[in-house]
């Protein structure tokens, strides 16, 4: 019998059929069957007879909330179709392959030293060590395995890749135990990962929306238990598409970028004698603005403002859905944008003020559209991609717009998609 002929029947079998339609759409199907077999194409034997299983854990969409989740604020996010796929053999011992699409040699990582190593800081090889990591310190073994990976969630596309490789990471993991875990833990254990061993500060909501699925408004008050709600919206049969840009730009040696602005929060919290912004009065914030400028810094400031609003935003967006007031529910969209650019300003990285193709983007599209759709900064910003909700009947005259300025496929149609990270097969 050809190798893993058993997992590719399967794989054409009405169960995976149905398991596929529901994960990608009914019109997707024999496109990710053709996708996972050609991950299975690639794995080796296994001598103990065990059998391939296929996992995918979607990247993720932040609508609202940028930058608050690091000071325990409101955040809305969404799941999107767009997605990290693997194919895993499980195997004796505790040694991790990983081959993926554009690698030029696998990764390697034994398990059983699960001590950060500064060697491996910001490489693959990190949230490898530091998910086991994780499950370990709750108790889990986990066990070698090879994987085939495919990722559609482009590097710098905004929509966290990083993400949707650790969380589906700790799925696979978690599965091969035999361990059934909450997402919430799935996604925490992502995020230490990110943190700890791969050496990037970041908050929960990417790990989140990626393990949950679907639009979720999250409440992270109570970091340990975060509220977790999910809400049922179609963009779609409100007319418009969804989409975000790559502006270009590059993320290299943005790090000090990205973690002055939860530490900026953190000083204006620490100067008001609490740990986070979201532990103060919004009112004291402004009522005592002229000696937080002094202690901390204006644009410290400015940022604790834009958290004030934004953490209020949220909640005023989540509404608006819920209601299935859509309108509303822009008019936030677009003061989320706004307050990103004025007070959090993070469209362009401070050290070269000459590179500003979020800012660009943001203008050409807001222009563009109006009245008639929202454009945002989305995500860390600094560099990378707008978001954009676009009337369905303008899109394509949208999408030559703003690939005049910022080129061919820069352009990424996405859609909500409901299911979190999971073994599909």
């Amino acid at each position: 019998m050809p190798k893993h002929e058993a997992a590719r029947t399967r794989l054409g079998g009405k169960q995976a059929r149905e398991r596929l339609a529901a994960t990608y759409g009914k019109n997707s199907v024999a496109v990710q069957q053709l996708r996972y077999e050609s991950l299975l194409e690639s794995l080796g034997s296994s001598s103990s007879g065990a059998e391939p299983r296929f996992y995918s854990a979607p990247g993720r969409t932040e609508l609202g909330g940028n930058h608050t989740d690091h000071n325990r604020g409101r955040v809305l996010c969404a799941a999107v179709d767009l997605d990290a796929a693997a194919c895993v053999l499980p195997s004796a011992g505790q040694v991790v392959r990983i081959r993926s699409e554009g690698w030029k040699d696998p990764i390697v990582v034994d398990l059983a030293d699960l001590e950060p190593k500064e060697a491996e800081k910001g490489k693959t090889e990190a949230l490898v060590r530091g998910v086991a990591k994780g499950l370990a310190d709750r108790g889990i073994r986990p066990q070698g395995f090879e994987a085939h990976i495919h990722s559609t969630v482009l590097p710098g596309s905004g929509l966290s890749s990083s993400a949707a490789i650790e969380v589906l990471l700790g799925t696979i993991m978690a599965d091969l135990s035999g361990t059934k875990m909450d997402p919430v833990d799935i996604a925490r254990i992502g995020q230490c990962a990110e943190n700890g061993y791969f050496g990037k500060p970041c908050g929960l909501m990417d790990q989140m929306a990626s393990a949950v699925g679907g639009i979720v408004a999250l409440d992270f008050a109570n970091p340990d238990k975060p509220k977790v709600e999910r809400l049922g919206f179609d963009f779609g049969r409100e007319g418009y598409a969804l989409a975000v840009v790559n502006t270009g730009g590059s993320h290299a040696d943005l790090t000090a970028d990205y973690a002055a602005v939860p530490g900026e929060m953190r000083s204006v919290a620490c100067f008001l004698g609490v740990e986070f912004l979201r532990q103060v009065a919004p009112a004291e914030i402004v009522a005592r603005g002229p000696e937080i400028r002094a202690a901390c810094g204006d644009r410290a400031l400015l940022r604790a403002l834009h958290f004030i609003a934004e953490n209020s935003r949220v909640r005023e967006m989540v509404a608006a859905l819920a209601e299935g007031d859509f309108k509303s529910y822009l008019k936030q969209v677009k003061k989320s944008g706004d307050s990103s650019w004025r007070l959090l300003q993070n469209l362009y990285p401070p050290k070269v003020p000459g590179e500003q193709g979020l800012c660009l983007g943001v203008e050409i599209s807001q222009d563009f559209l109006g009245k008639r759709g929202a454009t945002r900064v989305h995500g860390g910003g600094f560099a990378g991609t707008v978001q954009a909700y676009v009337p369905e009947n303008l899109f394509a005259e949208w999408k030559t717009l703003m690939e005049r300025y910022f080129g061919p496929l820069s352009v990424i149609p996405i859609k909500v998609r409901s299911l979190g990270a999971a073994r599909i097969l």
